[in-house]
């Protein structure tokens, strides 16, 4: 019987995510989550405290964080933790938790953010094409009579 290992962490991606391939065939997208947590200390004051989860999703849903996990953004993430063990180069025994994506919500990226994203995904020739594209003739506003101006 398997026994329990799943969580929930909600936060802000603190970079972009990094999409590889380590075997052919098989994507993995690595990100970290800073988390805040709040609370009074014994003499009353506010603390936050942050810590920084590193996660990783694997296949389709790799391919997906790759194109959605940009430093700022708000994450959910459901899945478990995994330890990895290794000697390193002088026989010394190192491990490392991380978490394994098992579903991945993304907050609603706010307006002003999807203007600068757009405006930066602009290849040079489609900012030339808008430079010498003339603008379009102006309309007399006034002269539209009631009911072109009603929207239904």
């Amino acid at each position: 019987m398997n026994q329990l290992n799943s969580l929930i962490l909600e936060g802000n991606l603190v970079r972009d995510s990094v999409l590889s391939e380590p075997v052919p065939g098989f994507k993995k997208c690595a990100f970290s989550v800073g988390v805040n947590r709040f609370y009074k200390n014994k003499k009353n004051e506010d603390v936050n405290e942050v810590s920084f989860f590193d996660v990783e999703a694997y296949g389709k849903m790799a391919e997906y964080c790759e194109e959605k996990a940009k430093k700022g953004r708000g994450v959910r993430v459901v899945g478990r933790l995994k330890q990895d063990t290794w000697k390193d180069s002088n026989g010394k025994s190192v491990s490392k938790v991380y978490v394994v994506a098992e579903h991945i919500e993304y907050r609603p990226v706010k307006k002003t953010e999807e203007a600068s994203e757009a405006a930066d995904t602009k290849t040079l020739a489609e900012k030339a094409a808008e430079a010498a594209t003339p603008p379009e003739p102006q309309t007399d506003v006034q002269s539209q009579t009631a009911e072109e101006e009603a929207v239904f």
